[in-house]
C-alpha cells in the first residue's frame, strides 16, 4: 500500500511531523530523515542558496526514501513557480503572501488546465518520464501538487480567511518570525497582538478546513502548537539539529576531559 502523500496529509487533522532542510543536500538525506520517522520535508530556496539543478537532485532523494517534498521557492515569479514543479516538487511553499490576487497567480503558475495557466512540459522529472495521455496528466499533476501559503506579514494576517477560502490552497503556513517582525515585535511570540495574529489565522483555517503548519525550534513548541490547532509541524533544521547535538556533546567532552 502506498504511503499517504501531502494533499492526503492536508485533508486530515493528524499530526504530521518534518524537517527543514537549507544547507545538506546529500544523497542520503531523504533515507537519514525518513529513518527518523519524519513524514515530509520542507526544503528551503529563499534563504538556502540552493539552485534549481539541487532541487532536481534532491527530489529524487526525497522520492527514492519516499518523503514527501515542499519546496519553498524564493519567489512568488511565475518560473520559480512552475519550474519547482517541473522539477517534480510535490508541495510548494511561497513565502509572504498576502493577498487573493497574489493567491490565484500562484495556483495559475502551478496547475495545468482548466485549473491553471501553468506551461506544459510532460514526460520530464515531475511525470517520472513516463508517456501518457496529456489529458490524464493533468488530471494527475493538478491533484497531486499541494500548495501552502506561507502567512507572514500583518497583511496575510488581515486576509487569511480569503487566502483560506481558495480553491487550490491546502495549507495556511505561519512564518512566525517574519510575522512577528511585521506586526513591529520582532521575536516577541508572547506578545498579545502575536498571539492575536495566531489566533486569526488558526480560526480562518478552521472555517474552511484547511491544514495549518509551523517551523519550531523544539519539541515543547511542537506540542504547544498541535494544542493549538496546528497539524504540520516541521521541527528544527539541519544546521540547528547538527549544531546544537554537536555542541552538547564537544561541550560535555571538554568539561570531562581537562
Amino acid at each position: 500500500m502506498s504511503e499517504p502523500g501531502l494533499k492526503e496529509m492536508a485533508a486530515t487533522k493528524t499530526a504530521k511531523f518534518g524537517h527543514f532542510i537549507v544547507e545538506f543536500a546529500t544523497p542520503g538525506i531523504g533515507h537519514i530523515l525518513k529513518s527518523a520517522g519524519c513524514d515530509f520535508v520542507l526544503f528551503d530556496l529563499e534563504h538556502s542558496g540552493f539552485s534549481f539543478e539541487t532541487v532536481k537532485s534532491a527530489i529524487r532523494y526525497f522520492e527514492a526514501a519516499r518523503l514527501p517534498a515542499i519546496v519553498r521557492v524564493p519567489s512568488r515569479e511565475y518560473h520559480h513557480i512552475a519550474r519547482a514543479m517541473d522539477m517534480g516538487a510535490e508541495g510548494l511553499m511561497l513565502p509572504m503572501v498576502g493577498n487573493v490576487e497574489e493567491v490565484r497567480h500562484i495556483v495559475n503558475s502551478m496547475k495545468y488546465h482548466p485549473l491553471g495557466k501553468r506551461g506544459v512540459a510532460l514526460q520530464v522529472a515531475h511525470d517520472n518520464y513516463r508517456g501518457g495521455s496529456v489529458a490524464d496528466k493533468f488530471v494527475a499533476a493538478n491533484k497531486r501538487t499541494t500548495l501552502f501559503c506561507q502567512i507572514e506579514t500583518s497583511e496575510g494576517v488581515e486576509n487569511a480567511e480569503a487566502l483560506a477560502a481558495i480553491d487550490g490552497v491546502d495549507c495556511l503556513w505561519v512564518g512566525h518570525f517574519d510575522l512577528s517582525v511585521s506586526l513591529g515585535i520582532p521575536g516577541e511570540f508572547d506578545h498579545p497582538t502575536f498571539k492575536a495574529a495566531i489566533d486569526k489565522t488558526i480560526a480562518a483555517a478552521k472555517k474552511h478546513n484547511k491544514a495549518l503548519g509551523r517551523l519550531v525550534p523544539n519539541v515543547q513548541t511542537g506540542i504547544d502548537i498541535y494544542g493549538q490547532g496546528f497539524d504540520f509541524v516541521c521541527y528544527s533544521g539541519d544546521v540547528w539539529v547538527l549544531h546544537n547535538a554537536l555542541a552538547e556533546a564537544i561541550g560535555k567532552l571538554r568539561e570531562a576531559c581537562r
